[in-house]
């Protein structure tokens, strides 16, 4: 791009320390908390440029550590004690913009009662509405929602000191690019602009071109690298290729599986297959409301669900944490797919399998993948695959539904507080905890669930007495 600034890569294992970084105490203290020891290739090529305030292009995938990238930097310019939005986030989805909501809020535990709000289609304008009316620090949207928001008035930008464009090829994509520029207009002119994209295509050169001063740009190489994931190519006729997937998860016995199929139809053909073999899957679809769609991904990342099948539309804008394997159960037609598919495992630290069931009549889409990839494939047979035990495929962890969220000003301390104290159990015992709107979500050891269910029922969180359920 011409307009823009290139930077220097660094490399991918210098793993420099945030300690480095023009950083208050309290955001290192919280990033060591959280986790956060050493940077991320994109942490490290883009933070000593945005947290300088200069406008940034930068190439990364899900998964690479984006969203601290740009979450620090406006976490570090924010004013807490003024109640209006000094920073916007566009994503192209819903399940993105929660994930990257719930992230900053995890960042922004330094800092004294930063309020963070999710402005997506899919929910009702009127509670969104109320709460800007309340203000807030940071909003993260759907350029469309938050258009609509502009439009009607609710939304007020005058304060914006920094715009984020996440995953913006995806946006260009689905067809935002019109909707971007309306949005980029509303927003102050001395704005700092951050733009995190996989690929480069010409839209983003356009709005750099239009919407960004001086833009400095890091391209950073593949974050999967290919050999934390193990791939195998097993050939099956159509009648046995449901019964495989069964077969696969009972020999190998993932704990997390995101199982690929092209149609809905197939979605709903494994679905059943799987509830017959006695394997807790869900799925997801374009047909399912909003709210059933979220409890779906909160039980998949709580792992709370083992088996979560979907077509790449539905899995779209999903970054799941620590995806033990991927199934494909459908080879698809396009091998750039596939290698995004294939790159959902084996993130970070981890190591991740890839299955991919193949009909005679589809071993040329696989020549096609091992050109484009240059690998060669691993052929194996269906019949190595043994039980490697009698144990039930069963989730270690059961998703529990507490009425009451952010509306009753519950948090996840006060749901950990209730299990932890009066209900007597240990904090290993307690998986993720998720608050939303109006319920809150909070992953149990199987062992105790029902248990859980009784204590809390009969207890009380934040001096309440609240409704649970297992689901």
């Amino acid at each position: 791009m011409t307009d823009t600034t290139q930077l220097p890569n660094p490399p991918a294992s210098d793993g420099r320390s945030f300690d480095e970084l023009p950083l208050s105490p309290g955001m290192k203290a919280n990033l060591k908390q959280l986790g956060y020891l050493t940077m991320t290739p994109v942490q490290q090529a883009s933070l000593p440029v945005t947290l300088a305030r200069h406008d940034l292009i930068a190439q990364a995938k899900t998964g690479s550590g984006k969203t601290a990238a740009f979450a620090i930097p406006l976490l570090t310019k924010l004013n807490p004690r003024r109640f209006a939005v000094q920073a916007m986030v566009l994503c192209p989805t819903r399940e993105l913009a929660d994930q990257v909501t719930q992230e900053i809020r995890r960042l922004a535990r330094a800092a004294d009662n930063i309020k963070v709000l999710t402005l997506c289609g899919g929910s009702t304008m009127r509670p969104q509405m109320a709460s800007l009316e309340h203000g807030a620090h940071i909003v993260v949207g759907t350029p469309g929602r938050i258009m609509d928001h502009l439009d009607r008035g609710s939304l007020n930008l005058e304060a914006l000191e920094t715009l984020v464009l996440d995953e913006a090829d995806r946006m260009l994509d689905m067809g935002f690019y019109d909707s971007i520029a309306y949005v980029a207009r509303h927003c102050p002119a001395n704005r700092q602009t951050l733009l995190f994209s996989a690929t480069f295509p010409d839209g983003i050169a356009r709005l750099a071109r239009q919407f960004m001063r001086n833009p400095q740009q890091i391209e950073l190489t593949e974050q999967h690298e290919p050999h934390k994931i193990r791939q195998r190519f097993y050939e099956v006729s159509r009648e046995e290729k449901l019964q495989a997937v069964g077969r696969l998860l009972r020999h190998y016995r993932p704990q997390s599986t995101l199982a690929f199929c092209n149609t809905k139809q197939q979605c709903r053909a494994l679905l059943e297959a799987l509830h017959a073999q006695g394997i807790y899957a869900l799925t997801l679809n374009g047909d399912m409301e909003q709210r059933e769609r979220d409890q779906v991904l909160i039980q998949f990342a709580n792992r709370s669900c083992s088996v979560l099948v979907a077509t790449d539309v539905a899995a779209r804008g999903l970054d799941i944490e620590q995806l033990e394997a991927v199934v494909n159960v459908d080879v698809t037609p396009d091998p750039e797919v596939h290698v995004h598919r294939i790159g959902r495992t084996g993130r970070a630290d981890s190591d991740g399998w890839a299955f991919s069931l193949v009909l005679p009549t589809d071993r040329h889409r696989i020549v096609s993948i091992a050109k484009m990839t240059g690998s060669v494939p691993e052929w194996h047979q269906m019949d190595e695959l043994k039980d490697e035990d009698d144990a039930p495929l069963l989730p270690a962890m059961v998703t529990l539904q507490i009425l009451g969220g952010r509306k009753e000003k519950i948090r996840a301390g006060d749901v950990l507080g209730a299990l932890t104290g009066d209900a007597g159990y240990t904090r290993e015992q307690v998986g993720k905890i998720n608050v939303t709107e109006f319920s809150t979500y909070v992953a149990v050891r199987r062992e105790i669930a029902a248990e859980a269910v009784r204590r809390l029922s009969a207890g009380k969180v934040k001096g309440k007495s609240v409704k649970v359920r297992a689901m």
